[in-house]
């Protein structure tokens, strides 16, 4: 499975973005899709995860923000993240594993490349 992550950009506070996840060679039906993202300086984190049942997963920095999407029709995943503060600025990752865990990057076998996204203050 190919992942490509697109959708970053620079925002100002409180603005939205939504970040796209397309995959190609393979259907990401069965695959749970996380995105990740790894600020400057920092180790990369778990932002967010939808399982293949639809199940989703957010950690607490963005629980009520950011909503996870998937359409599998599209072999796509979609992050919708508003509100957005400078502290979300980071290089954000999409990547297709067995299942959810925000905590263990080992569960994901696919990675895209990275989409950059600033936020203003």
């Amino acid at each position: 499975v190919q992942l490509q992550a697109s959708g970053g950009g620079l925002v100002q506070t409180g603005d939205s973005l939504r970040l796209s996840c397309q995959a190609s060679g393979e259907s990401l039906d069965y695959y749970a899709i996380g995105w990740f993202r790894q600020a400057p300086g920092k180790e990369r984190e778990g932002v967010s995860c939808i399982s293949s049942g639809g199940d989703k997963t957010y950690s607490q920095s963005v629980k009520g923000r950011f909503t996870i999407s998937r359409d599998d029709a599209k072999n796509t995943g979609s992050l919708q993240m508003n509100s957005l503060q400078p502290e979300d600025t980071a290089v954000y990752y999409c990547a297709g594993g067995l299942r959810c865990n925000l905590n263990i990057e080992g569960l994901y076998d696919y990675w895209g490349q990275g989409t950059q996204v600033t936020v203003s203050s």
